[in-house]
């Protein structure tokens, strides 16, 4: 079959756009992947190409291709132009990443989109579901993934969601817990169900356990929390002067999380490391994972870390890590906010290596339950089943959308282009 995948943006750095890249290779070697990215501000990924899949980008929003369109006066350059400054008319203004979108990657989404009468296509996030719900043919099997939760989503979204999502042929979550959220919050009106982010093989050496290194990742930003890291580590820090934290991820904030070390004295042992995509080989040469969010969906990091022998310890942060983390048998998992549990939690192993080689060698075992080739399959099943069940399913609601937005949006664009 075709799948399809639409992605906001596949050229930056993030949990989403690898577990889209590692779903879509292992599919690859099945049926014909490709992966759209809706907006493309880098010349390549910042992860390596999926192997066998294509990957375009929608709306090419490099600084020297918009510096290239600003030097041209051809109507079609000042359309783009002008296009690429205004708001979005197509993604949902309740999706938090609502401004990185404008009126130009609507255009080039509905252009992709709309010809479409067979395969399946995926959408990545909430946004983009309710515009494949909205746009692309009943024809085709249309999936809506949530990469986070629910219950972190606004009134208006979630309001949304009830309306719109019942249009999608399948719904996927990454907890069973979120799945029935879902379908509580859809009545039963589509199909809802629980699929986990698969692991890939990653290969290279598992951790020995033995360098005294507490090891973090993430993009710097508050969803990780890493601020909420850092005061805990000064509680452990004194105990453990021979060990040391690094915490590895790019991001504007890394500066703050610098300044904030010095301010709490831990400085020489918490350091700021900034992005590698050699991050296998850095937790192999740790002794332990921590993760600190203030949500996730489903944490591929923390499989990662478990895959490579690594005993973790996270907060309890809605939702994935008491799905994934087996209480005292391959980490801890302490209650959300609580830095002096998190700080004993991490003391504990720190302090006894045998209850660390322990807990490594469970986390193997416990991150297999999670194979790539076993969640791809799983796909497959729900693919061919939804294009089954097909008959009856709402139509899409494109007119009316392109009533609104799509002749106004070319009116207005006219008339500027015009100078009118």
């Amino acid at each position: 079959m075709t799948i399809r995948f639409v992605i906001m943006n596949a050229y930056a750095v993030g949990g989403t756009i690898r577990t889209t890249f590692t779903t879509a290779a292992e599919l690859a070697k099945r049926h014909d992947v490709e992966i759209a990215s809706v907006l493309r501000f880098r010349d390549k990924p910042s992860f390596p190409r999926p192997k066998g899949v294509n990957l375009i980008g929608l709306t090419d929003l490099r600084k020297q291709r918009l510096e290239r369109l600003a030097g041209h006066w051809g109507p079609r350059a000042r359309y783009q132009t002008w296009a690429a400054g205004k708001r979005t008319q197509l993604i949902s203004s309740h999706d938090f990443r609502h401004p990185d979108f404008n009126l130009l990657s609507d255009i080039n989404l509905l252009r992709y989109l709309l010809p479409l009468r067979d395969g399946v296509v995926i959408g990545t996030r909430p946004g983009i579901n309710l515009a494949v719900a909205h746009v692309v043919s009943p024809s085709v099997v249309r999936v809506g993934q949530d990469h986070m939760n629910l219950g972190t989503y606004n009134a208006g979204l979630k309001k949304q969601i009830a309306a719109v999502y019942p249009r999608l042929d399948l719904v996927s979550t990454l907890t069973e817990g979120d799945a029935e959220a879902y379908r509580r919050h859809l009545k039963g009106q589509t199909r809802v169900e629980c699929m986990p982010n698969g692991v890939p093989e990653l290969g290279g050496r598992r951790a020995a356990l033995d360098n005294k290194t507490v090891v973090a990742a993430g993009r710097i930003g508050p969803q990780k929390g890493f601020d909420r890291l850092l005061p805990a580590w000064a509680k452990v820090a004194p105990g453990h002067p021979d060990w040391e934290l690094k915490i590895w991820g790019g991001g504007k904030g890394i500066g703050k999380l610098r300044r904030q070390a010095e301010e709490l004295g831990i400085a020489d042992s918490a350091h700021l490391m900034g992005f590698t995509d050699q991050l296998h080989e850095e937790l192999a040469d740790s002794a332990l994972y921590v993760m600190s969010s203030r949500k996730e969906g489903f944490p591929m990091v923390l499989l990662e870390a478990m895959s490579a022998g690594l005993p973790v310890v996270s907060f309890d942060c809605p939702t994935g890590p008491r799905d994934i983390i087996r209480e005292g048998v391959d980490g801890y998992v302490v209650p959300d906010g609580d830095g002096d549990a998190l700080a004993q939690a991490m003391s504990r192993l720190m302090d006894d290596a045998e209850l660390r080689k322990a807990f490594g060698a469970a986390a193997v075992e416990g991150a297999a339950r999670y194979d790539l080739g076993t969640i791809a399959r799983r796909w497959e099943e729900l693919f061919a089943e939804a294009e089954a069940a097909k008959t009856g399913r709402p139509s899409t609601g494109v007119r009316p959308f392109l009533k609104v937005a799509g002749s106004r949006a070319t009116t207005l664009a006219r008339r500027r282009v015009r100078g009118r």
